[in-house]
């Protein structure tokens, strides 16, 4: 709700309201009626000769003119407000009609077919205009008092839509801008040597926006020092030069550069070229795809990184305990090296190969990804022959699809082809053989095959679901594209896969409150050890006479990696304090190594939350802190911890970004390096609260603000947080605004915000009379102050020293309002403004 002001106000929507209730129900859904004769002696105006109200003189009249218009269509609204031009038909002269202009229908979401048929016209305006006549079926009903144009079309015309996403007619590209996305994380430790580590590592992408491409760069950075040693380690690699765009016609994104294979049949590598695929995200939500989750355990606070390939793809501080990773990018495929560094200096790597659930399209959908390029290095450099590579899945009929492609090379070619197949109430299967051909450089020719078995049940009845998400064989000779970069590069062959297959599988016990879930994971070499990891969790929620929403949890692993085995178990139990506030313990035994941790968290807004914690290992006693601000400029993540006799330990995390654009430049907190945004505009006023998603932000001294990670294709909305706003600010225009945006948009959206005092004034002409009744005040920015009332009288709000107004009547400026150098509160409450 808007803040309500201390004495009432009179505006141009309460003014239209008075006059829709004076017609009555007379006013219909055309454009063009007689003129209406009013009987002003129902407004209470001193001098009846002195008004102006040519606004209201026939029902469902608009004067010409453009008003910015929220344009909704069939009870959606479009995300942006447009400027609409009302005008007289030629064969009506006293009637009235919008021009709905090629920017307005373009953003309708018309079918292709459809639009074909209208036809289009010019006003005397010369403006292009699409001729009403032909739009059967159609509804279009102005309504000023809202500020809205309300457009009722026939489903049957419209591209397919679903709630809170737009189709592709709608679509937003943003703004040009340009940006720069970090995250740096930064941690001193003191041993019992007295010795001390410096370590600073940062990771993140910088890059322009320019219409519909994004130009993007991908660096890390590593800097690491310990005292009593003369080497330092610094380095900074800019690892990947880039650019996409989206071609909403096609449902694809085209992207030029260097980048990753992203393949669902075959392995990923690096390459320089240009490639062309479909993308989930462009669908509708519940048609999306998948990315993988990493899980794992944190025996302090830790600093986890995915990389692929050497490349950083993630990279976070986490809290002791079990952890979850579910915000990877839905590209990621392929083998992932996951590594926790503890505080202590303990690093535990694994490897995960991700793989999809069953490869199937819908019914008529045609799904493609095409690429062609040469392999590179990280130092830019191409180190193979020129490729290309292809693959498809189609959607041959209700439950069935086909799927397949391939890699053409100079020396190495695969070819894959694959079925699926919904099982309905057995689950979905889906098989797939890829059979490859290798020329490599000492000479051999290898040709192998490789097969591939994916199945996935949900069991409704039972609150459970597996996963057998693949079994891959893969004959000796077998070789992917991977493999043969590797062997040209290192003159022999690597490790040599022989399998991989994955197992997950959740239950939830609803009778007793458990939840289990097990996850195993195997990949196995022709020439060398095996990988394996297991994972079985157990959680319940209870309560213990007043002690209520108690949780236990026990989690169980093993990673086997290179014939070595990390082994854990930990042990949890939380229960609430107060209505923001957690008591938890927790409990760990890795490798022979036991721990004990006491914790209080504790929640102190949206933004705010810390933790604080005593515990003991095997080396000793120790205690803990975690703290995290979601604030306006970079998200902040502050930590330190103790143990007795072994080390001190201090870290900090910073991210966030700078986003720049023709109309500003803001700092702001991310979480999604070159992700899209939106950067909110209240008309220069600092200080004003804005709600998007998870924290609010404030915008900055030059009145902007980004709110980042956005959703791509997905209608977002942010707004003015009303109930924070301060006493002398007020919304003129909505509170609320939408925006639909393509992958890696910087959106803008502007709100119209008067800043300073409100009071009752009087206003005088130079002869000493009044202006009219329902003249309009507007501040220098044009937006609406104020109404005329009767004799001169208005609540202005925005009244700033030595300030000035415009008056406004019969559609052009007559004079101006200067203010008082001193607004105090005597000179408040008795304001005589003179217009000149």
């Amino acid at each position: 709700m808007a803040k309500e002001n201390s004495v009432p106000r009179f505006r141009v929507r309460e003014l239209w309201l008075i006059i829709a209730l004076t017609l009555g129900n007379s006013v219909g859904s055309s454009f063009a009626a007689d003129e209406i004769q009013f009987n002003t002696d129902v407004l209470d105006i001193k001098d009846r000769d002195n008004y102006d109200l040519s606004l209201f003189s026939r029902a469902g009249y608009i004067m010409p003119g453009t008003y910015t218009l929220m344009v909704k269509i069939n009870q959606q609204s479009l995300p942006e407000e447009l400027p609409i031009l009302f005008s007289a038909p030629v064969d009506d002269p006293k009637g009235s009609e919008p021009c709905l202009a090629p920017r307005l229908i373009a953003g309708l979401g018309l079918r292709e077919s459809y639009l074909e048929k209208l036809s289009w016209n010019a006003t005397n305006t010369a403006q292009q205009c699409l001729d009403l006549s032909t739009l059967e079926g159609w509804v279009i009903r102005p309504d000023l008092s809202t500020a809205t144009l309300n457009l009722s079309v026939p489903q049957a015309y419209l591209e397919y839509n679903f709630k809170d996403w737009d189709p592709p007619a709608r679509w937003d590209s943003g703004v040009s801008g340009v940006l720069f996305d970090y995250n740096t994380n930064a941690t001193l430790t003191r041993r019992k040597s007295q010795s001390q580590e410096y370590r600073v590592s940062g990771n993140g992408t910088t890059g322009a926006n320019l219409g519909a491409w994004r130009l993007r760069a991908d660096w890390q950075l590593q800097m690491q020092h310990q005292t009593g040693t003369i080497e330092s380690q610094r380095q900074l690699d800019w690892s990947r030069y880039y650019a996409y765009r989206t071609i909403p016609k096609l449902l694809a994104r085209l992207t030029v550069g260097e980048g990753y294979l992203n393949s669902d049949i075959f392995d990923s590598f690096r390459f320089t070229g240009v490639s062309l695929n479909t993308e989930d995200q462009m669908l509708p939500p519940n048609l999306r795809g998948y990315a993988p989750e990493i899980t794992g355990v944190a025996n302090t606070n830790a600093i986890v990184t995915v990389r692929q390939q050497g490349r950083v793809l993630y990279q976070t501080q986490v809290a002791p305990g079990p952890f979850r990773i579910q915000d990877l990018s839905d590209t990621v495929n392929g083998q992932l090296d996951i590594e926790i560094e503890e505080q202590d200096g303990t690093i535990r790597k694994s490897v995960m190969n991700t793989s999809s659930i069953p490869y199937l399209t819908r019914p008529g959908l045609l799904r493609y990804k095409m690429t062609v390029g040469r392999p590179s290095n990280w130092q830019h450099h191409v180190n193979g022959p020129l490729f290309a590579t292809g693959e498809f899945s189609w959607g041959v009929s209700n439950g069935w699809s086909l799927y397949g492609g391939g890699v053409g090379g100079s020396d190495y070619n695969a070819l894959a082809v694959g079925i699926g197949r919904d099982l309905m109430s057995f689950g979905a299967l889906s098989f797939d053989i890829t059979q490859s051909h290798a020329q490599l450089p000492y000479g051999d020719t290898l040709t192998g095959g490789s097969y591939r078995l994916s199945y996935s049940k949900r069991f409704d009845d039972y609150d459970s679901q597996v996963t057998f998400a693949g079994y891959r064989f893969s004959e000796r000779n077998f070789m992917s594209m991977s493999d043969y970069l590797d062997a040209r590069e290192y003159g022999g062959r690597g490790r040599s896969s022989k399998e991989m297959y994955t197992i997950s599988f959740n239950q939830q016990l609803v009778d007793l409150g458990v939840g289990l879930f097990l996850n195993y994971s195997h990949q196995g070499y022709w020439d060398t050890s095996t990988n394996d990891r297991y994972s079985l969790s157990l959680s319940t929620g209870f309560d213990i006479g007043r002690f209520k929403n108690l949780n236990l949890s026990l989690t169980g692993y093993r990673n086997q990696y290179n014939n070595t085995n990390d082994d854990g178990v930990y042990l949890s139990l939380s229960m609430p304090w107060g209505l923001s506030s957690t008591v938890s313990y927790s409990g760990s035994l890795s490798n022979g190594s036991q721990s004990n941790q006491v914790n209080y968290s504790e929640r102190l807004d949206n933004a705010d939350s810390y933790q604080v914690g005593v515990g003991n290992t095997r080396s000793g006693a120790s205690v803990n802190g975690y703290y995290s601000h979601m604030g306006t400029l970079a998200q902040v993540n502050a930590n330190a911890s103790h143990q007795a006799g072994n080390y001190s330990s201090a870290g900090i995390s910073l991210q966030g970004g700078l986003t720049a654009t023709s109309e500003g430049a803001a700092l702001h907190r991310i979480s999604t390096m070159g992700g899209t945004r939106i950067m909110a505009d209240t008309a220069g006023v600092a200080g004003v609260p804005i709600r998007g998603y998870g924290a609010g932000a404030t915008t900055n001294a030059f009145g902007k603000v980004v709110i980042p990670d956005v959703n791509n294709y997905y209608r977002n909305s942010i707004s003015v947080d009303l109930q924070n706003l301060g006493d002398n600010v007020e919304v003129t225009g909505g509170s609320i605004k939408q925006a639909t945006l393509t992958e890696g948009a910087i959106g803008y959206r502007r709100f119209e915000i008067i800043v300073g005092e409100k009071a009752m004034a009087i206003i005088r002409l130079a002869d000493g009379s009044a202006p009219p009744f329902g003249a309009t005040v507007l501040t220098d920015k044009k937006m609406e102050a104020g109404v005329v009332g009767d004799d001169g009288t208005v609540y202005l709000s925005g009244i700033q020293p030595n300030g000035e107004m415009l008056v406004s009547w019969a559609g052009k400026e007559q004079c101006r309002l200067t203010f008082p150098a001193v607004l105090s509160p005597q000179i408040l409450q008795s304001l005589l403004l003179p217009c000149r």
